[in-house]
């Protein structure tokens, strides 16, 4: 079983990574348009909507909280989200320790546009991305991307179809950035983070949390030279050595440059390497705290697949080194202990800065200056929030699904209050029937106009009983029958002392 999990995971860990393109772009593959309609039953979405094990080890992985656990949280959420401000400026611990525990599956999406404030760039630029949307793009752009589409997580049942929503709407994400950022364009790590954004959120909330990765979170990143990379690659490199020097002595012997095995974990943010469960939870983190945990997640690889002597053994040298951080062991990425180990990394915003002014003036000492000057970048929400504080109406939740409720004409109200009074008119008190069976301790009825009046009934007949209304009143000179049932009963009810009938 350990044989075929490993081979499954060989193959699919770098099934969107190395995939040949001529296994894509065959009509024949998993997003053409005759597979999609004939889906087989082995063919099962996972709950993340990922195909047959396209993410693998995801159901060992992923840690299912109980459902009171998570309705506790998703409550605590929605509190935060309602004060957002506050939160963020009085208690942005709080806000931390939960994005540490994981943002609930419901309201991941909302909460990731708060975080990276892309709430607030959305409602201060109203009606931008629909002006972008509308526009053709330019042509070199354009080609790039249509050829990226099918690329971007070709297992997730978003994407799976070859010109559908998905597809569609990764599109005019990416196409609205070159056109917001034309100095940029479009770079190909842009298509993963989008892909991932558009599976939580709509297409110009994902546009506009995309636009703050790319100038907060990870600024320079997507930029001509790539060399905000670059730089980053030597400031995980500097860090290394204090987390695990063993680690950082081996690569350092055998001439192994960090741009070799990190661009693509910084790039695409982890979301091509780790397992779907363990990409929701680091996205978590690093929208909240920001390029920290990225590299902190890059020191827990290599600290677990280099930093002891029985590892190093088995890669003697940069081929086996490189080979051994492309295949990276189920366990090291496997949701609860990453998330262990990335809290336990002693790295901090204040030492990322630290090294990356160091990092800097290196470069340019050895390289000169940078041929693209990024925008300063912004450690997590909270900075952000800061730097760019939002009005009050910026923060406040527009309702996902609104429903036009047809209000009845004026004219119709009218004639059904009209009917209304007609009908209450109409209807008439019900007339009192009078009790055939009426005791002597009751009083007379009230005379009434509408029903007949009764025949008269002889002086010698006894009270106690009324001749029905349809019959006439019994002769005088008959002999007095035995009493019946019915007598009996009344004349039993009829005791002052028993009364509890009427």
């Amino acid at each position: 079983m350990a044989k075929i999990e490993n081979g499954r995971q060989s193959l699919d860990t770098r099934s969107i990574r190395t995939i040949s393109s001529s296994r894509l772009e065959d009509e024949s593959s998993l997003g053409s348009d005759s597979e999609i309609n004939g889906f087989t039953s082995d063919r099962q979405t996972d709950k993340y909507g990922f195909i047959g094990g396209a993410q693998q080890h995801t159901e060992e992985s992923a840690q299912d909280l109980p459902p009171e656990v998570l309705r506790q949280r998703e409550v605590k959420w929605l509190d935060m989200l309602s004060h957002w401000d506050k939160w963020m400026i009085k208690r942005f611990n709080k806000v931390r320790l939960r994005c540490q525990k994981g943002i609930p599956p419901s309201l991941r999406g909302r909460a990731w546009l708060f975080l990276s404030g892309g709430k607030v760039k959305k409602e201060q630029n109203q009606g931008k991305f629909q002006e972008l949307d509308s526009q053709p793009g330019d042509p070199k752009w354009i080609d790039v991307i249509e050829k990226d589409l099918h690329r971007q997580f070709p297992f997730h049942e978003m994407f799976v179809s070859r010109g559908g929503h998905g597809q569609q709407d990764l599109f005019r994400v990416l196409k609205a950035y070159t056109l917001y950022r034309p100095e940029e364009g479009y770079c190909q790590a842009q298509a993963p983070i989008a892909a991932v954004l558009l599976m939580h959120m709509p297409a110009e909330d994902a546009f506009w949390g995309l636009v703050q990765i790319c100038e907060k979170y990870l600024p320079g990143y997507y930029s001509p030279g790539l060399e905000a990379i670059q730089l980053d690659g030597e400031i995980l490199f500097a860090l290394l050595r204090r987390v695990s020097p063993l680690a950082f002595r081996h690569l350092e012997k055998h001439k192994i440059d960090p741009i070799l095995y990190m661009t693509e974990w910084f790039m695409c943010a982890f979301s091509r390497t780790l397992p779907w469960a363990s990409v929701l939870r680091v996205w978590d983190m690093f929208l909240c705290d920001g390029v920290k945990i990225i590299l902190r997640v890059g020191l827990v690889l290599l600290k677990c697949m280099l930093g002891s002597r029985e590892k190093l053994k088995a890669c003697q040298g940069q081929y086996e080194t490189m080979e051994l951080l492309r295949a990276i062991e189920p366990r090291y990425m496997q949701e609860g202990f990453l998330v262990r180990e990335i809290l336990e990394v002693p790295v901090t915003a204040r030492d990322v800065e630290r090294e990356n002014h160091t990092q800097l003036k290196r470069w340019k000492k050895n390289r000169g200056e940078l041929n693209f000057k990024s925008p300063p970048r912004m450690h997590g929400a909270r900075i952000i929030m800061l730097a760019e504080p939002p009005r009050r109406q910026d923060l406040k939740q527009n309702p996902t699904i609104v429903l036009d409720v047809p209000q009845p004409a004026p004219q119709l109200k009218e004639e059904k209050k009209s009917k209304k009074k007609k009908s209450i008119k109409k209807s008439q008190p019900v007339a009192e029937i009078p009790n055939p069976y009426s005791l002597p301790s009751d009083p007379p009825p009230p005379p009434h106009s509408d029903p007949p009046a009764p025949p008269a009934v002889s002086s010698e007949t006894p009270q106690t009983e009324t001749a029905p209304l349809h019959q006439q009143a019994p002769p005088t000179h008959l002999p007095p029958a035995k009493e019946s049932a019915l007598q009996q009963s009344t004349q039993s009810l009829s005791s002052t002392d028993q009364d509890t009938y009427l």
